[in-house]
């Protein structure tokens, strides 16, 4: 390899390389669209993602939302009752209800009976722990009854890894709730209850191949765990805020930038979550997707909340860009459902 030239490492032995700086004239996310011919807007709403607010028990280090112990940012009962009105009269299919940790909103339980007793499915971003927190202890039960799908974040099937960017001891307590929750049905066949696993790279690198990381997943964690599952969703980190940081501290951030830039797939356009999807943060603001949320890029809407406006108002309307969405759209794409070609 020449001298010039740097290379990041994934686990899997995927490469990629770059070479030298990051080019100042480099084109701005808006930029490249244009060049491509590209018009990005809503084509309908078929997800509506909740964050409850910034409150979690871990603060982890790809953390894009900030959160952690400390936060008191929650969405109030109050809140949540107009977002359920506006639901009703909607006939959105999906809400993907997100944090921090989503479960410690004293109004978590109550918001997903509601959704569930309209008739819709309700997924939920749970980081595992949570399910041993005080208070928590049937929260499996719960999950259960009311068929909630679950995706939970494992960023490895390695426990140095895993205690690296969330905190020591979570992989231990990750593995016990994983076995709690395969003890009640979620993963196992023919039982409906889904739990999918998110991986999001160590460093500053893409994912590899999300099929063949699931294979890795699934092979490492049965025969040393007897854990199962359905889907693995490979989830590219986004350089702001607390992942922007480990960037910078390991002045990572000028090379990250340019993988990302030089990634760029134009395929992975028509399946960016911001086109079916609003995200509505812990005070009814509206966004076009998580990340959007957590740069407080709002959609122009003249300061209306969620449940000021309805599902036909929003569709067709023109997605906010910056240069984080090169995340989305380098290599194989990334959303919260994980890759996207």
């Amino acid at each position: 390899m020449a001298a010039d030239q740097k290379s990041i490492e994934h686990p899997r032995l995927v490469t990629i390389e770059t070479n030298g700086p990051v080019d100042a004239n480099q084109l701005s996310f808006a930029g490249r669209l244009n060049k491509e011919g590209i018009v990005l807007d809503r084509t309908t709403i078929d997800t509506l993602q909740l964050n409850l607010g910034k409150l979690c028990n871990q603060a982890c280090k790809h953390c894009h939302v900030d959160a952690g112990p400390t936060r008191t940012e929650i969405m109030t009962r109050e809140s949540i009752d107009r977002v359920l009105t506006f639901l009703e009269r909607s006939d959105i299919p999906l809400v993907d209800i997100t944090g921090g940790a989503p479960e410690v909103n004293p109004n978590f339980r109550y918001l997903t009976t509601n959704i569930r007793s309209m008739g819709r499915k309700v997924m939920v971003r749970c980081n595992l722990t949570v399910l041993f927190e005080d208070g928590q202890e049937d929260l499996g039960e719960f999950y259960r009854d009311n068929q909630v799908e679950l995706v939970c974040s494992l960023p490895c099937y390695l426990e140095e890894n895993v205690d690296s960017q969330r905190g020591k001891g979570v992989f231990t307590k990750s593995i016990d709730a994983l076995l709690k929750l395969n003890s009640i049905g979620y993963g196992r066949p023919d039982t409906g209850l889904l739990l999918h696993l998110v991986y999001n790279p160590v460093g500053a690198t893409l994912p590899p191949p999300q099929a063949e990381l699931e294979t890795d997943y699934k092979k490492a964690l049965k025969e040393t765990y007897g854990i199962f599952f359905n889907q693995l969703y490979t989830i590219t980190n986004m350089p702001i805020s607390r992942f922007n940081e480990y960037l910078l501290r390991r002045g990572e951030h000028d090379l990250y930038t340019r993988i990302l830039q030089e990634n760029f797939n134009h395929t992975t356009i028509d399946h960016l979550m911001c086109r079916s999807l609003v995200s509505v943060d812990w005070e009814g603001n509206m966004y076009d997707c998580d990340f959007n949320q957590m740069l407080d890029m709002q959609l122009d809407v003249d300061g209306m909340k969620i449940w000021e406006v309805t599902p036909e108002w929003l569709s067709g309307k023109r997605v906010r860009v910056a240069d984080h969405c090169y995340g989305c759209t380098a290599g194989a794409g990334s959303s919260c459902g994980g890759e996207l070609v």
